[in-house]
């Protein structure tokens, strides 16, 4: 028997590593915080997963019986578990820095302690408290553990990038949030001030305390002119909390959408958090909102600060795209500023939405002494944002990726984007619609099939399960036909089926993308 339990110990190990690879994972991507990441258990149904009923059966199994039947039984199915989760391939994978690594060493030091002293005083148990230790909410306790040595160096890096932004007061700092469109924005933003001004702007998803943090201490000069900081913001005061550190004197808000309203609760609280932005800027500072966004329109009337405002569709925008004009080669627009126009702007970047963010940051460069000349010559040689409605071919088939949009107005703008391009061949939609939208989730889901049926694509694949429901009884409302529309498991699943119907001409749209937490 001591033979087979040694080997249970070595499958044991490497079940253990796993599963716990796996919570600190999910734990990374809900942003360290406890209540997020036990809102995710309680949601994905994690919390009585197959590998944590396992632990628990595994532990009363060991602690009542020594069948040699029932080791082999359990140490197969931990093999099985530790093999699958090894052979995903994470959208997110985890992260390993610093923070990752003391909280596995944390956890590992948990379950050495734990599991030595069970067999120190109480041998019999053991196997079943090695069991116990694979249960993710040992990931928390570790976390709980960690956190004053967390909090103590995260304030040491937070004073520190707060001591070099006041060495450099020249720098101009501008802060850029919103619902979606941020990260476009905030590249249009770069490409633009560029042609005046040395720049740099937040890399990535850079876009919590910690990654502007991190941005500060290892990217900023003393050459730099100019900071672009994008916040993003999951719960109350998260903008707040950035522009503490950053004190921006210009901002830009692009949007206020229904997204996290599991933790906002409702589109006054979204608004509220994005409008922290506006509320730091100083007495001189300079606002640009968009008001074709109506819950950002709609809580501007109740400030008593000026801004600057743009939009498409709104006619009081000072700066109002018009004249948009779109062909395969490039889109075409003039900016109308009351008295003044300026025409002749063309951009090889698709959709409405981009139309707006360029806006954006055509106010800013004006504020900032841009030429108008500059300004055209920077649009022009624009860049397209992978995954965020960029356009690429692969062979003779069009793909149309916003795979990172996740939001009911951004999706509704890519629609119209499939719907009027031009193509010899079929129109293909691949999306698992919209999450994180709290008591709205579905009917927002639901709304985006009605959206679908309009577009009128020729073929749309549901992915995965969480949205399936609302996605098919709007396609169904909207009249789109039983026989064009396929649900699946995976991308991956729709794609196996997709590829042997595709031919030159076709065009595929990819409209958000799951993370792992949802998977």
């Amino acid at each position: 028997m001591n033979i087979e339990l040694h080997i249970l110990s070595v499958v044991w190990l490497v079940y253990l590593w796993a599963t716990m690879r796996y919570s600190v994972q999910m734990f990374q991507q809900n942003s360290y915080r406890t209540e997020r990441y036990n809102r995710w258990l309680r949601s994905t149904g994690e919390w009585h997963s197959h590998i944590n009923i396992l632990s628990v059966a595994a532990a009363l199994l060991f602690a009542f019986t020594s069948h040699l039947a029932a080791i082999i039984v359990v140490g197969l199915w931990m093999l099985v578990i530790a093999v699958a989760e090894f052979s995903i391939k994470y959208k997110i994978p985890v992260a390993y820095t610093m923070r990752v690594k003391r909280l596995f060493s944390t956890r590992i030091i948990l379950t050495t302690a734990a599991v030595a002293l069970v067999h120190i005083y109480a041998p019999k148990y053991t196997l079943s408290v090695m069991m116990i230790m694979a249960v993710d909410y040992w990931t928390i306790l570790a976390n709980l553990l960690n956190r004053p040595l967390e909090s103590a160096i995260t304030r040491w890096y937070y004073n520190d990038a707060k001591r070099m932004l006041r060495s450099m007061p020249q720098l101009k700092i501008i802060g850029i949030t919103g619902s979606f469109g941020k990260t476009s924005t905030k590249h249009f933003l770069y490409r633009i001030l560029s042609e005046k001004y040395n720049v740099l702007m937040t890399p990535g998803n850079f876009n919590t305390t910690l990654g502007v943090v991190r941005t500060v201490r290892e990217h900023l000069k003393p050459h730099h002119e100019v900071f672009i900081v994008e916040m993003g913001a999951k719960q109350r005061g998260d903008i707040k909390e950035i522009c503490d550190l950053v004190e921006p004197q210009m901002g830009i808000i692009t949007s206020v959408g229904e997204m996290h309203l599991e933790t906002f609760g409702s589109i006054e609280g979204v608004a509220r958090t994005k409008f922290e932005l506006i509320d730091a800027l100083g007495e001189d500072g300079f606002g640009v909102v968009n008001i074709d966004s109506e819950a950002a329109a709609e809580y501007l009337k109740g400030l008593s600060r000026k801004v600057s405002t743009y939009g498409i569709d709104n006619p009081e925008a000072e700066y109002r795209a018009v004249d948009i004009a779109y062909s395969s080669q490039q889109t075409e627009f003039s900016v109308d500023k009351g008295e003044q126009t300026k025409s002749s702007y063309a951009t090889h970047i698709l959709g409405r939405g981009n139309i707006l963010n360029i806006l954006a940051a055509l106010a800013i460069a004006d504020k900032l002494g841009v030429s108008v000349e500059a300004q055209r010559r920077a649009v022009r040689q624009i860049e397209q944002i992978e995954h965020r409605l960029s356009l690429r071919r692969n062979g003779g088939i069009t793909i149309l990726d916003d795979a990172y949009n996740s939001n009911p107005t951004g999706a509704k703008m890519a629609l119209e984007v499939l719907k009027g391009f031009s193509c010899e061949g079929r129109r293909y939609l691949l999306t698992p619609g919209f999450v994180e939208m709290g008591a709205k989730q579905y009917e927002n889901n639901r709304e985006f099939g009605r959206n679908i049926a309009q577009a009128a694509p020729d073929g749309v694949f549901v992915i995965n399960e969480v949205n399936r429901k609302a996605i098919v009884e709007g396609l169904t409302e909207g009249g789109y036909p039983e026989s064009q529309l396929r649900c699946v498991a995976s991308f991956n699943e729709a794609m196996s089926e997709l590829q042997p119907k595709l031919k030159s001409g076709d065009v595929m749209l990819y409209e958000n993308d799951l993370p792992d937490s949802f998977k």
